[in-house]
Parts: C-alpha cells; structure tokens; sequence
C-alpha cells in the first residue's frame, strides 16, 4: 500500500506546471466558496439578529392557538410571575411581558386602525431596540403612565405631534369597550414602514386597565444574540410551561416569522446553484488533467499490463493520484478561506454607507463571517467528491487498453 501511495506521489509531478495549474485552481476554487458560505451565513445571522431585535424577539411564549388567532381572550394568567420564573430558569434576563391588542386610534384630523402594545417600560428595551430609536420626546415612564409612544409614519398620517393626545378604542377581553385618551410623549423611527405606521405602544398596567386583562397577556418575549440557541431555550422552557399552563407554547424566531426563514433557505439555495457552477469548472480542469495523463503514460500502462498488473491496479494508482492532488489543494485552500473569515470576524467587513443607515436604526454595522464546521467543510467536501467522479473517468478508460497496443502508443 505504501509503494502505491509513493508511486502516486511521483507521478502526480512528472508534469509539474499542469500539477501546479490545477492544484491553484481547486484551491481557488476551495478558499472562494469557504469565503462565501461563511459570508453567507454571516449575512443570515445579521438578518435574523436584525429581526428578531428589533421587536419579535428570539422566542416568544404564547398560549396555543394565538399564533394562528390573535383573539384578546386567549392569553397568559399572571404572565409576568411566568417572565419571573423564566429568567431564574434560564439565567437570561432579556425577558419581557406584552399585552397585544387591535383598536382605533384618533387624532383630531384622522383615524387609523392599529396594534396597540402593552409593554413592561423596564424589561422592553432588553427584547427590543424600539425604546433606544425614539427621535422625538421620550420613551414610556412607567408601567403606570398614561401615555404612549407611536412610530413617525403614523404620527405623519395622523397629523399629530408631541404632547398631541391620542384617542384608543377598542374591545376589552371581556367583550367591553375600551376606550381612553393618552397623550402622545414620543416618536419612534424603525425603519420598518409597518411598525413605524401601524404600532402603538403604551404601559402594561395601563394597557391591562383599559382593555380589561386583569393581571393577563398575550406573550413573553425573550431575547438572545445567538439565533442557534432557540432550540435550547424552548426544550429549556418546556417543564416550566407544562407547570404553568398545558396550553403554553415556546415559539422560535422561524415559527413567528416564517417568511424569514423561507427567505433565508430560498438565497441559500440560489447562492449553492452559483457554487456548484464553480464546483463544475473545477471538476472539468481535474478531468482534462486526469484525461491528459492517462493519454501521455498510455505506452507505460500497456507495459505494466503486459508485466500482469489488472486494470484495476492501475486505476486504483489514477484514483490516488486524484485523491492526493485534491487533498493537498483544498487543504492549502480551506486554509486560506478560513484564514480570511476569520481576518473578517475579528475586524468585521462593511461597505460604504452602512455605518450612517446601521447607527440610524440602532443596527450593527459590520457583517462578520460565521465559522463553523458548515462554512468550512461543506464546500471543500462538494469540491472532493465532484473532482474524484471526474478522475473516474480517465481512470475507467484504462480498462479498455490492450497490452499489445498500448506499448506501440508514442
């Protein structure tokens, strides 16, 4: 086994340039796709940070059925004992109560119907970026106050400004009338169009009051920076929910938003269809190689026929020759692709222009590659196989040669 090893080695570099050639261009090939999927997956991690942080959070704990039926009646009993008990449970603190309601709100001029939110002030800026992205006046005091917060678009179409009262009337979870005038203290910018026009946040106690909760809401919100934990936290949740209420649910980022993830997998995939493009030129180059060396060591396949080496032999020595060659290339090549994402990682990559857009919106700035076994090896792997059914074929070919006539190819 040895003496195969060591023929393929020698008989990779009897023509060294095209050796050199085909090695750069795995290489290439190999640190270009490692790059680029743990840049990809980097950009997936930003969008779903950006997501879930600006209101959504990374889990949310619901009672069955609101997901699909926002009905104010099917809500959490004594929810923020339960956002208690879950920061103790999980050690994470980024926990907060919100109490979700529909109702029509109001100004002088105008009346628009939107989501009014009951949020607890002291816990909303650990799920949510919306408190530190008030342009105008301030965020909400208290629990207690009477007062909300509306984002820009809506106060444009409102035609109200600070210190403009705001009229709510919706249904209580009773089946009553809420109905009250809170005055307006602040203006929030999301940059989402429909937030900043279609929410309105107010206290959680005066939310429960107006629209008849008790001590009830809709959802627990939790956040954390690391999207893959979501699994964790929800298996995490489950004992302490089944001890609360049966009908509790721990809800991921992908459950709530699932148009993200489906727009996640779709530019996943359209950006594999690029890579494999690539795979496919590089598997063509180590063909031609392959094909060319099969071609030009004809006479010496023939003599060592002739000696009474099988056809399998030989391919098998061709094969190692391909495995070596590509082993050794994308080594060299996922070296540097990872080198380069980690360069990134450390320093961050942005482009002009996205530091004013990111500050604006309370956003990170910089997009830093993902490293992980994916990012690394998945399309080093791809690279491996395609290139090693390439050097089938040249190798096949060998089974076809006649001893005679092979030793008469010049």
């Amino acid at each position: 086994m040895t003496t195969n090893w060591q023929f393929a080695w020698r008989n990779i570099w009897r023509n060294k340039r095209r050796t050199i050639l085909t090695m750069c261009a795995i290489g290439f090939g190999a640190s270009l796709i490692v790059f680029s999927v743990g840049l990809q997956l980097g950009q997936y991690d930003l969008m779903i940070s950006g997501s879930t942080r600006i209101y959504q959070g990374l889990v949310q704990v619901q009672k069955k059925g609101y997901l699909d039926e926002a009905r104010m009646r099917n809500s959490i009993a004594d929810a923020q004992t339960l956002a208690n008990n879950i920061r103790k449970t999980t050690a994470i603190n980024d926990v907060a109560v919100r109490a979700n309601g529909f109702a029509l709100v109001s100004s002088r001029e105008r009346t628009y119907g939107v989501a009014v939110i009951g949020v607890e002030t002291r816990h909303e800026g650990n799920v949510s970026i919306i408190p530190g992205l008030v342009k105008e006046g301030r965020y909400l005091a208290n629990d207690n106050a009477s007062e909300v917060v509306i984002g820009r678009s809506l106060a444009k179409n409102l035609k109200i400004t600070l210190g403009d009262e705001l009229t709510i009337l919706g249904s209580g979870r009773d089946g009553s009338i809420a109905a009250t005038i809170f005055p307006v203290v602040g203006i929030f910018d999301s940059g989402s169009r429909e937030l900043d026009r279609g929410l309105v946040q107010i206290p959680l106690n005066s939310f429960q009051q107006v629209f008849s909760m008790g001590n009830h809401a809709h959802a627990v919100v939790i956040y954390h920076q690391n999207a893959e934990l979501v699994d964790t936290l929800k298996t995490q949740l489950q004992p302490l929910l089944k001890a609360a209420d049966p009908d509790l649910l721990a809800l991921g980022w992908d459950q709530i938003q699932p148009g993200i993830k489906e727009s996640i997998e779709l530019d996943y995939s359209s950006g594999w269809f690029m890579y494999i493009v690539l795979v496919a030129i590089i598997t063509f180059s180590i063909m031609n190689t392959f094909l060319m060396s099969v071609l030009e060591r004809t006479r010496e396949f023939g003599i060592m026929l002739a000696l009474g080496f099988k056809p399998i032999n030989i391919g098998k020595l061709v094969m190692m020759e391909a495995l070596i060659l590509t082993l050794f290339a994308l080594i060299a090549g996922t070296l540097i692709g990872l080198a380069v994402n980690y360069y990134f990682l450390i320093n961050g990559l942005t482009f002009e222009g996205m530091e004013e857009i990111a500050a604006q919106y309370n956003m990170p700035a910089t997009i830093t590659p993902q490293i992980s076994i994916e990012s690394t090896l998945l399309g080093p792997a791809v690279i491996l196989i395609f290139t090693l059914l390439a050097a089938l074929y040249p190798a096949m070919k060998i089974r076809k040669l006649e001893p005679v006539e092979a030793m008469r190819h010049i």
